[in-house]
């Protein structure tokens, strides 16, 4: 008996709700927040979050229906978790480097202290 028979669809259906909230959150922090870099989060943060859990709803869904594990969407969703944070921290260098501007000030540094 395969085991994932076992699985009741809420969960899958569940871990589909919670990517589409997070996705959700993660797209209107893009959309609503004011400078650059605190516009990072939204994509990086919630929206990875959200995308892998629709991606665990999706291969929980295609390994129950179909004929054996679904692997595909677990690769992406690995592929995804590795390259997002890489990706904005480029990009957070790539504006630092440009010298765009933020809105909260860049913290006092001690010119006495030896690091």
């Amino acid at each position: 008996m395969n085991l994932l028979l076992a699985v009741p669809p809420t969960f899958w259906v569940a871990f589909a709700l919670a990517g589409a909230v997070f996705t959700f959150i993660g797209s209107l922090g893009l959309y609503r927040l004011r400078d650059f870099y605190t516009r990072l989060h939204g994509p990086t943060k919630a929206t990875t979050l959200g995308v892998g859990c629709l991606l665990v709803a999706s291969a929980l869904f295609f390994s129950v229906t179909a004929d054996g594990l679904s692997l595909h969407e677990i690769l992406v969703t690995l592929f995804l978790f590795i390259t997002a944070p890489i990706s904005a921290h480029l990009l957070a260098k790539a504006a630092l480097h440009r010298k765009l501007p933020s809105l909260t000030p860049p913290p006092e540094i001690d010119r006495n202290v030896i690091t």
